[in-house]
């Protein structure tokens, strides 16, 4: 296979699919290389390492999942409304991946967390700033919800933190589980964590 864009592409997206599913430091390039059916050398003409590699199919999976936030967290639905959908969509890929491969894969980002932080200080810096990204995007409706009496919170960055990190913690607790069901309580959690009411069930 020659040097083309469509060999990178291809690259990319089985490391990020092994990734998902095996992590990242049991991978070798060859094994990488060998199922994207690209040769060794085609590797390094578009990646200097491994690690570049990773810090490639990190970029890649946040340009996809801060498209699909944004989408939801910018729409014109109310505040906790958004932040309701996100829950919903996060559980509805988790339930996506385990009828997909057998297993929660939990989040690529919350992985490598775990799997690299304390390894390789690129990826650990890069991902810092996907969280706080995150948190950018929850903050802004947050700061909505707050201006509107929804929710009672004094720091509007701190509140969205602990979003952050509920939605992460859930997640990681799916995966442990191999339970999406584990991402119900997202919902009345977040309410709590904002100082909202959880809103009454209605008959049907």
């Amino acid at each position: 296979m020659g040097r083309t864009s469509d060999a990178r592409e291809k690259i990319l997206s089985v490391a990020q699919a092994l990734i998902e599913v095996r992590g990242y430091s049991s991978l070798g390039v060859a094994e990488i290389c060998k199922a994207a059916g690209v040769p060794k050398g085609s590797f390094y003409y578009f990646f200097e390492s491994k690690e570049a590699l990773g810090l490639a199919v990190i970029d890649r999976h946040w340009e996809d999942q801060r498209r699909d936030w944004t989408a939801i967290l910018q729409s014109d639905a109310e505040p906790l409304q958004r932040l309701r959908k996100l829950f919903e969509a996060t559980e509805a890929a988790q339930l996506a991946g385990q009828q997909t491969c057998g297993t929660v894969s939990g989040c690529l980002f919350g992985n490598l967390t775990l799997e690299l932080s304390n390894q390789a200080e690129p990826i650990r810096k890069r991902l810092q700033e996907i969280f706080d990204e995150q948190v950018d995007l929850v903050e802004l409706v947050v700061a909505d919800a707050r201006a509107r009496g929804e929710v009672t919170v004094a720091d509007d960055r701190g509140a969205a933190r602990s979003v952050v990190a509920q939605l992460e913690g859930q997640v990681l607790f799916a995966k442990l589980f191999n339970d999406p069901q584990r991402l119900e309580a997202l919902w009345t959690n977040c309410l709590a964590l904002l100082g909202a009411k959880v809103p009454e069930q209605t008959g049907g």
